[in-house]
Parts: C-alpha cells; sequence; structure tokens
C-alpha cells in the first residue's frame, strides 16, 4: 500500500471525522521534528526555536517521490523565513517583547502574514479538534496581530514605564481548559513584575475551530494590579480569548489560529518547566 507523504490543506469547517480520521492515518509520521520536546532557548536571539530547525525526511512516497519531498522542503523553507522575519523585526525593537502588538511596519506585517498563509496551505493536520493531543501544552505566543496603540498603550502605562513581556499560553484537554498568562515588568522596579492570568475553558465546534468562554483573570502582586487598576477592563478586553478560534496549523512544535476578532497568532511550542 504506498502512502501519501502530505496532505493538501482542508479549511472547511464541516468536515465529516471519518474523512478526517482517514486522512490523518495516511499522513506520513515524523512530518515535523520529534516529539520529544526538548528545552527550547528562551534567549530573544539565541538558539533558533525547534519549529524553524531543518526536517529530518523518514520515509517518500513511491508513487511520486519529488512531489511530496518538494512540500516538506517547502514548509521547512517558510518556516525558516517566518522565523527570520519576526527576528529581524524584535531586533529593531527596544522596548520590550513587541511581537507586532505595539505596531509594525506594514511591508513587515505584509511578509509575515504572506508566510503564514503559506504555512498555513501546508498544514498536516486538517482536522486538529480530532487531534487535541497536538495543541494540548505549553505555547509560547511568537506574532500576534492584537494591537495595542496610540491612546490605549498611555493609559496602561505600556509606553515607558510598564514592559510587556512573555505571553505564554497552557492548555489541558482533559478538562477543557486554557490559560493564558501575559507577563509585565516595570523599568527598575523588580517588585512591579508580575503577570496577568486569564483563564477559559473551550468546546469543539467543528473540525478545525472552538469556543471559548472567559473564566476568570488574576493579576498578581497587588502593587501590579495598583498600576493596572483604574484601566483594568481595557487591559482585559484586549487579552480576553473569548469567542471562537480557528487552529489553521499545527505540528508538533508551532501552531498558527485566527479568532473572530481577526487576529493571527503564532505560538511555538515551549517546556513549561522554564515558564517559572
Amino acid at each position: 500500500m504506498v502512502t501519501k507523504l502530505v496532505q493538501p490543506p482542508m479549511t472547511d469547517s464541516h468536515v465529516s471525522p471519518l474523512i478526517c480520521r482517514t486522512m490523518n492515518a495516511m499522513k506520513l509520521q515524523n512530518f515535523v521534528p520529534s516529539r520529544n520536546h526538548s528545552r527550547i532557548n528562551t534567549s530573544r536571539f539565541g538558539e533558533r526555536p525547534l519549529w524553524f530547525r531543518p526536517i529530518t525526511i523518514i520515509k517518500v512516497a513511491e508513487h511520486n517521490p519529488g512531489s511530496g519531498l518538494a512540500e516538506l522542503e517547502t514548509l521547512a523553507q517558510k518556516k525558516r523565513e517566518l522565523c527570520q522575519a519576526v527576528e529581524e523585526w524584535q531586533k529593531n525593537m527596544f522596548q520590550g517583547i513587541n511581537r507586532g502588538i505595539f505596531g509594525i511596519p506594514a511591508t513587515k506585517k505584509s511578509e509575515i502574514e504572506r508566510l503564514v498563509k503559506q504555512i498555513e496551505s501546508l498544514n498536516p493536520t486538517p482536522c486538529p479538534t480530532l487531534e487535541l493531543e497536538k495543541v494540548a501544552g505549553c505555547w509560547r505566543l511568537v506574532y500576534s496581530t492584537i494591537s495595542i496603540l496610540g491612546s490605549k498603550r498611555t493609559k496602561l502605562g505600556l509606553r515607558d514605564f510598564i514592559s510587556l513581556d512573555d505571553f505564554f499560553q497552557t492548555i489541558d484537554i482533559s478538562k477543557s481548559k486554557a490559560v493564558n498568562v501575559i507577563k509585565f515588568s516595570a523599568m527598575g522596579l523588580s517588585l512591579l513584575s508580575g503577570q496577568l492570568n486569564i483563564e477559559a475553558s473551550f468546546r469543539i465546534a467543528s473540525s478545525t475551530r472552538v469556543d471559548i468562554n472567559f473564566e476568570n483573570s488574576t493579576i498578581t502582586p497587588d502593587r501590579l494590579m495598583n498600576v493596572f487598576r483604574k484601566n483594568y477592563d481595557l487591559l482585559l478586553g484586549i487579552f480576553n480569548p473569548e469567542g471562537w478560534l480557528e487552529i489553521t496549523y499545527v505540528d508538533d512544535t508551532l501552531r498558527i489560529g485566527r479568532d473572530d476578532k481577526s487576529n493571527i497568532f503564532v505560538l511555538e511550542r515551549f517546556d513549561d518547566s522554564n515558564n517559572t
């Protein structure tokens, strides 16, 4: 029996589970690096993340070896280009970890989103809600189209005083829960370093989509809460995940999603033992 190396992307949210399972059974195993999620270097510009690294090809389809190989090579190349595009922009930033949230030139934004679309078209998991084990665990935000600009940024003190640091998401599929952790720090004031935690529940809405419900939120420590208290609703409104999320790409190391607010999220797999 001949095994297809790569399945074409399927974006129809109403694909039947039977078709999804059949397609997934035909996928090439080890399409991406090993599931053994070793420690990822958290340095902003140090060792490159696992989702960027070259893919080792284990097997090639017998009937058309060039076709599957070409798609694997294309995916690896597009991942490299996306990583480089994000890194190049971050190197030019001097106000915390931006990820596009504090604005990005139109040409760079177009480049990143073009690469995102190309990677989505090579999605090895066409029915991700039938393979939620690939979504489970801890992820770190790499790029987002969420924006905090102008008066919003000034009101929240995120222009000169408070810095936006890492953004993590941990998904527990056994409880259908997700926890977003947005970290902040005050320049020169370690006592004001802290985080916003947002807990949400989710339910499967289709083969590619989940509906998300906000549960609760907290800011720690209290001193950081005092900074945001006056504009807490504004802060929560920016990061509240309630609505729906379309999982447009997922493999062992990279995940892409689009929500009902037209936001794009690119996340990399993260070793949550490092998330302290």
